[in-house]
């Protein structure tokens, strides 16, 4: 399934485009497919796994800070609805995938149909990038949003999980959530908050796989 929403995605790259490129195994097959179709594109990516396979298969990889403008970014995510909200909690490099996400014109996510509900459950938690000296105050403010907070760690490092940005990770666990744009709003400004794995208002169109179908899933068609 993974190689059949890589393959849909590569319809939507075409020479001297610069491409924002997530992590994850579907992204693996699509830059293979990019390689294999010889296309002449530049890649921007927060991922260190995508930026080797990339160098790997002859594709050059710009810094995401060389750049002003992205023409398409693929990625995955964990939960994504009909409304185009998505949570990309597990990589905690959310805030990178969120620059891209802003700087490109269209932002796709491949999926498949598990990860698609017409509401967000929230069955993962709002991962959180935080600078260290709010550790507290952001502990304090999300209890007051009736979220459950906690440090990520990491079974391979002593200590708390720390972004590419040198800012600790925790994540947010909320239940029950009735107005998600409402939350993204909150969560934005409560100070020492870098950013969060909650995308609302970016995604362009989902691309969503099971064994038989491809659908491209766009929000206009449901509002």
């Amino acid at each position: 399934m993974k190689k059949k929403c890589a393959y849909e995605a590569l319809k939507y790259i075409h020479d001297d485009m610069i491409v924002g490129l997530g992590g994850g195994s579907t992204i693996g097959y699509l830059i293979q497919y990019i390689h294999d179709n010889k296309l002449n594109i530049k890649v921007v990516t927060p991922s260190l796994t995508t930026a080797n396979l990339c160098l790997t298969n002859h594709i050059q990889v710009l810094p995401t800070y060389m750049v002003d403008h992205i023409d398409i970014a693929f990625d995955g995510c964990d939960e994504v609805d009909l409304n185009l909200n998505a949570l990309k909690s597990n990589g905690a490099i959310h805030t990178q995938e969120k620059i891209i996400a802003s700087l490109a014109k269209q932002y796709v996510l491949l999926v498949d149909e598990s990860k698609f509900f017409e509401k967000l459950p929230f069955h993962h938690p709002v991962t959180l990038e935080v600078l260290l000296d709010a550790r507290f105050y952001v502990i304090q403010e999300i209890k007051q949003l009736g979220g459950q907070i906690s440090y990520r760690t990491s079974s391979a490092k002593d200590g708390y999980t720390i972004s590419d940005n040198g800012n600790i990770i925790m994540e947010a666990i909320f239940e029950e959530v009735n107005d998600i744009k409402q939350l993204d709003h909150d969560l934005k400004h409560i100070t020492g908050i870098v950013d969060t794995s909650l995308f609302v208002d970016k995604v362009s169109f989902v691309l969503s796989v099971d064994e038989d179908h491809i659908r491209k899933i766009e929000k206009e068609k449901f509002q």
